[in-house]
């Protein structure tokens, strides 16, 4: 069993939380249950619920009605840490979100590892 972490920043802001407090409820409730998930079988989750962005990013795809919701994570040993969520609306997972969750991984390492 995996344990699931929510970045947050050096101030303690979280964007997970910030984005999982605007959207609806039910949504929301959906989301929780796929990280329940996600702690339950680690990168052993299958397509098309999970999948590697790039490199050592991967994403949690949680659809509800049309829309696509994505939770971009990484492995940290036995943790999975979420870094952030957004709305898809194109094909591919805009490339401004992956970087973005990049930086967030190298902030949370830098921070967890002295690396």
């Amino acid at each position: 069993m995996y344990k699931v972490e929510f970045y947050e920043d050096r101030k303690k802001e979280c964007p997970v939380i910030e984005f999982l407090e605007d959207i609806q409820p039910k949504i929301a409730a959906k989301v929780a249950k796929w990280i329940e998930k996600l702690e339950q079988e680690g990168p052993n989750l299958p397509r098309p619920y999970a999948d590697i962005v790039r490199g050592k990013i991967r994403e949690l795809r949680v659809g509800f009605g049309s829309n696509e919701y994505r939770f971009l994570y990484f492995f940290f040993g036995k943790t999975i840490v979420i870094t952030h969520g957004f709305l898809k609306k194109t094909q591919k997972v805009p490339e401004g979100e992956i970087k973005r969750a990049g930086r967030y991984m190298k902030d949370f390492l830098q921070r967890n590892k002295g690396g």
